[in-house]
């Protein structure tokens, strides 16, 4: 027998284990609302079956377009939502009106409201600035972890950031006034080298401290009760350097990854191999642990694959358990750098009828298949 096969044998029983212990699954936070723990067993049955497609800024801007109501790109090609919707509250701890990539808080909130009203998901980022320096998120200044621990230099200002978290959070309120639930995901690509808190700049006792914290005094000083956390690695090798910085099972809900292709060619095939592999090895674990497993980030740069949907994305996550896949934002041009970005496709992109052909596959659901399988309910 081919080894795909063996694989594909292990991912089953790996599935029906995960119903077998289906009762007994609970979200990371004992007092979390109902809604939020709707979400969290709802999520790990669906995974067995289907996986949510996202895409980060999806009602906020597209290509050509900015803060149309009721616009959105993946819908123009599709004729549906995506069943995802990806946020980033950058610049938020410095009490500015918009964030990173520009997006009005206000404008945000508003987003995320309609996205969940209509039964879609709800994931946020954290591109924080750096405390210690003052300077971004990708300042990879040493001492910066530390620094924002309790004892640390920067620990009370880091608190007032997280207060202002906690107030952005308590607002998402659906239109009965209940809490909408957010898989959130601070501290993004811990594996890599570019940020403040990734491996390179701190070691794993003071990464395991800067997210317990958090955690801790979201839920436990804030009394925010709504999210699911998402612990999100870059590219990995091994399950042990996955779990390197794991903080424990208490205070994670999601294991994540986020992968991206670059350029054709060899790249597609290595893609779709190291995609596969750090797959396999991230279900496995999240089975283990009774978690959710889901591809945090991906895609292809301006899409110039015209078969990159059914040819390349789908191959390399088909086999998998994974509860949901976002592909990054569509700002269009970017002057700076004379080039277009964005990772999902608009009307007359060469990807465009590909797109359609996936978003018609059974397995993939997108706002209006999700909202069929009530997941807050």
């Amino acid at each position: 027998m081919r080894p795909v096969y063996y694989q594909r044998i292990f991912t089953t029983l790996l599935l029906l284990l995960s119903c077998c212990f289906a009762e007994a699954q609970q979200c990371s936070d004992t007092s979390g609302t109902p809604a939020l723990r709707r979400l969290f067993s709802r999520l790990q049955e669906m995974q067995t079956r289907y996986t949510v497609f996202g895409h980060q800024d999806a009602l906020a801007y597209g290509v050509g377009w900015k803060k149309i109501n009721g616009q959105s790109d993946v819908r123009s090609v599709a004729g549906d939502f995506p069943g995802l919707y990806g946020w980033d509250i950058g610049h938020l701890e410095m009490e500015q009106p918009a964030n990173i990539d520009n997006v009005s808080f206000q404008l945000m909130k508003k987003y995320i409201r309609e996205g969940a009203g209509r039964g879609g998901l709800i994931t946020i980022s954290w591109h924080l600035h750096n405390p210690l320096t003052g300077g971004s998120a990708w300042d990879t200044a040493k001492g910066t972890v530390a620094s924002v621990l309790p004892g640390g230099a920067k620990h009370n200002l880091y608190r007032s950031w997280l207060d202002q978290v906690a107030l952005f959070m308590n607002d998402l309120k659906d239109s009965k006034g209940k809490h909408i639930p957010v898989l959130f995901r601070p501290f993004h690509e811990l594996t890599g080298n570019w940020f403040w808190w990734c491996r390179n700049v701190c070691i794993p006792e003071e990464f395991i401290a800067l997210w317990r914290f958090t955690v801790h005094y979201l839920r436990d000083e804030k009394k925010i009760h709504h999210l699911l956390y998402v612990y999100n690695a870059a590219a990995f090798s091994t399950p042990e350097e996955f779990l390197s910085r794991y903080p424990g099972d208490d205070v994670v809900d999601v294991l994540s990854f986020d992968l991206y292709q670059f350029g054709l060619g060899d790249q597609k095939q290595y893609f779709i191999t190291e995609m596969r592999r750090q797959a396999d090895m991230l279900c496995s674990i999240a089975a283990g642990k009774k978690k959710i497993a889901a591809i945090a980030e991906t895609g292809l740069e301006a899409l110039p694959d015209k078969e990159w949907w059914t040819g390349t994305l789908w191959p390399a996550i088909k086999d998998f358990p994974l509860s949901y896949v976002l592909v990054w934002r569509n700002h269009g041009y970017m002057a700076p750098a004379r080039k277009m970005h964005y990772y999902a496709p608009y009307p007359g992109q060469v990807s465009a009828a590909d797109f359609k052909k996936f978003a018609s596959n059974p397995r993939i659901l997108f706002e209006k298949g999700l909202k069929q399988q009530k997941i807050y309910q």
